[in-house]
């Protein structure tokens, strides 16, 4: 398993927003979430002008095991889209941290929305929990 990076925020299921500087949050899913799925074959995204709500489902990622709904960890209006995992969704796989990132939102209540997930060590709790 990958080290959870220290800049991350987690939804309980497994969804990470990384605030960036310009103050646009990426968003993906975590490595964990996808070594239970498996080798991802097709990703849905969100179209860049979509808005996302908060805890609601706004992509899909799939694997030869299963389909799997992506939730938003923030509100607000997607900015960008990461068009490579079109072609590529095993990035997602490879990278899950990095180039695997779903989608870029420019949210509406930032500070809100990041009290409700999980910091890095809250959510590698969450994981030792599930697996016990």
């Amino acid at each position: 398993m990958q080290e959870i990076p220290g800049d991350l925020k987690f939804m309980k299921s497994h969804e990470w927003a990384r605030v960036e500087d310009k103050g646009t949050v990426t968003v993906g899913i975590s490595d964990h979430a996808q070594g239970l799925l498996g080798d991802l074959v097709y990703v849905e995204l969100p179209s860049v002008g979509d808005t996302v709500k908060a805890g609601n489902a706004c992509a899909v990622v799939e694997s030869v095991k299963a389909a799997s709904d992506v939730y938003a960890p923030v509100s607000g209006e997607v900015v960008a889209v990461n068009e490579a995992l079109t072609d590529k969704p095993e990035t997602i796989n490879e990278d899950a941290y990095g180039d695997g990132w779903l989608y870029v939102v420019k949210p509406d209540n930032l500070a809100e929305d990041l009290d409700e997930l999980l910091d890095p060590d809250a959510y590698a709790e969450q994981l030792e929990e599930d697996e016990s």
